[in-house]
């Protein structure tokens, strides 16, 4: 389906029509082709999502049906009411641990009271995560760097990877271990990795690589799982399971996500309140993240409004399907656009297919290595991976380059703060930027047609006048660097008197700002010269004009485009300091010193 094909589709509804129903923007793309591609990856993702569902739930204190539960109606209502066509949500391992976390010191895991809790928080997070959607409060995503979205990226790959290593060398490291504390555990019990579990895995691994690599247009996560899954078999037949000790995932409880009801009494909800604040902020900061880092890969631009909202929704209908509070998984996004999703149908498949798996096929599961989930987990895990970038960046820029690291060891360390850390970092180092705008000395072309303003390089400056160019916003965090040069070039230049600002890279002036140049404008008047303005922009003019700050800066000092400067301020400079000057700046200067060589000839035969 073409672009052109989709605009014309949209001509027929209102705007308010697609931001109710976001999915009629992208529904005219389904057709055929892209229909059997998101039907392979939902197939794909269903099959990724058993194993990881049963874990998740088991680390929230949940049976592990309500894992499986969580990606089902969730990850449906997100897909259609969401902005990205490959974000998959459902559960995570950030949520679980922090709705453990959250509720085990009301309640004991996997009680029937725990259980209602867990559906009001789910219940209370969907409501804050609609409102701050509603409110447009998506501006936020803008504060993610593209940087922190690859260092996070990297971090929650290698957390993909890591949590892998017991299935994939057979190792029994308990769930939940930390990554560092996994890789030490590791090297401490190398001696006891199992074989058959480790090439079972390894199996998996090269066959997904194999066929990614020659055979493109074939599911080669479908082929790695049953490759590994008949290895397995094999394993087991010669030398038997007791032998070889290849787990698989096992047989799953089968059935629909029963109805249930949140516990809305006054002391659920105020227990929950800032449980669900905080599982609000962590959700939307993983989905929003999860879905901006696939989307620099497919090339799609990401709504955050519409992100919060069908985030929101999804968890608001999820807690009245037994569901806890579903996010973007990294996981299962990964492995929705690595295997050829086009459209956000893809997830719908994903949540219909897992369905059917419950219900049909569900004792199947328990031929499913877990070894096979592991090579395939590893696969994604590079994939997601940019190693472009990671290593252009330290050419680039050392700041950006210490942001992806913070993130990338933060989230490491601690995966729903590593991601803040990174952006707070990132936000720091800007404000440093952007405090230090930059001043650059200029002088205007000599051309007097011309209103250009040439860096000085080596040509020397008048004494008296300075022109400047200043690159960045005046505002509170700026001012103390300014002034600071503004003294810098007071002291090295004692008759300077008059400073024109080259003002069009001026884009913003704050209280701060404004006060901070009626100031200057005041202090030049009394050296009895002046401060002035080229080419202001006319929204900072109107700014100081309704703050009354033009008084002090006089508004004839604000010279508009097709002005020269010089050419009015000429006539303010001292005549003695120009009589002892050699410099010559300007035209005017030289046209001067010629008049004046003229004179002295004439008077001197004169008085011959």
């Amino acid at each position: 389906m073409t672009q052109k094909t989709l605009s014309l589709s949209r001509v027929s509804c209102p705007l308010w029509v697609y931001k109710a129903f976001p999915f009629l923007r992208w529904w005219p793309m389904v057709d055929k082709t892209t229909g059997r591609a998101d039907a392979m990856a939902g197939l794909t993702g269903a099959m990724i999502v058993l194993p990881q569902a049963v874990a998740f739930a088991t680390i929230a204190g949940l049976p592990p049906e309500f894992g499986l539960y969580a990606a089902m109606v969730p990850a449906i209502i997100a897909a259609l009411f969401g902005s990205s066509w490959h974000l998959v949500s459902g559960p995570t391992t950030a949520i679980s641990i922090a709705v453990f976390a959250s509720v085990s010191p009301y309640a004991q895991p996997g009680s029937p009271e725990f259980i209602s809790l867990v559906l009001t928080m789910t219940f209370l997070t969907g409501l804050f995560q609609l409102i701050l959607g509603l409110a447009r409060m998506g501006v936020l995503v803008n504060f993610i760097s593209h940087t922190v979205v690859i260092g996070f990226t990297a971090g929650a790959a290698m957390l993909i990877a890591g949590s892998q290593i017991k299935n994939f060398f057979g190792l029994d490291i308990p769930r939940g271990t930390p990554f560092f504390q996994t890789l030490a555990l590791f090297v401490q019990h190398i001696g006891d990795i199992n074989p058959y579990v480790t090439i079972v895995a390894a199996v998996t691994l090269l066959t997904g690589i194999a066929v990614k690599r020659w055979l493109p247009k074939v599911p080669y996560m479908i082929v790695a799982m049953v490759v590994g899954s008949v290895f397995a078999a094999l394993l087991n037949v010669n030398f038997g399971q007791p032998m070889t000790h290849i787990k698989t995932v096992g047989a799953l409880p089968s059935g629909l996500p029963p109805l249930s009801m949140p516990d809305f009494s006054f002391k659920g909800l105020q227990t929950m309140l800032f449980p669900s604040l905080i599982i609000t902020m962590l959700a939307l900061t993983e989905a929003v993240s999860i879905s901006r880092a696939v989307a620099t890969r497919s090339g799609q631009h990401i709504d955050g409004n519409q992100e919060f909202i069908g985030q929101g929704l999804s968890n608001l209908f999820g807690s009245f399907f037994s569901s806890y509070a579903a996010s973007g998984s990294f996981n299962r996004s990964g492995v929705n656009y690595a295997a050829g999703a086009r459209t956000p149908l893809a997830a719908v498949f994903a949540s219909l297919f897992l369905v059917v798996i419950l219900l049909l096929v569900a004792p199947l599961a328990a031929y499913l290595p877990t070894a096979a989930m592991a090579g395939i987990l590893f696969l994604v895990a590079w994939g997601l991976i940019d190693t472009h970038h990671i290593s252009v960046l330290p050419k680039i820029s050392r700041q950006e380059t210490v942001v992806l690291w913070v993130t990338l060891i933060g989230t490491l360390i601690d995966l729903e703060k590593g991601i803040f850390f990174g952006i707070a970092l990132s936000l720091a180092l800007y404000l440093y930027r952007t405090s230090r705008p930059s001043m650059e000395n200029v002088l205007p072309d000599a051309d007097p047609a011309s209103d250009h303003y040439m860096p000085v390089d080596d040509q020397p400056e008048c004494p008296q006048i300075r022109f400047m160019r200043l690159n960045g916003s005046i505002f509170f965090g700026a001012v103390a660097h300014l002034q600071q040069q503004m003294q810098e070039l007071e002291e090295s230049e004692p008759e300077l008197k008059h400073v024109v600002i080259l003002a069009n890279g001026i884009n913003f002036v704050d209280l701060a700002g404004a006060e901070f140049l009626a100031e200057q404008a005041r202090h030049w008047r009394k050296k009895g010269g002046g401060l002035y303005f080229y080419r202001m922009k006319e929204n900072v003019a109107a700014l100081l004009q309704k703050g009354g700050f033009m008084r002090d800066i006089r508004e004839y000092n604000v010279f508009p485009v097709g002005v020269r400067p010089i050419d009015i301020l000429y006539n303010q400079l001292d005549k003695s300091v120009c009589s002892g000057c050699s410099n010559q700046t300007f035209a005017k200067c030289r046209i001067a010193s010629q008049s004046a060589v003229s004179e002295s000839r004439i008077q001197h035969a004169v008085v011959s």
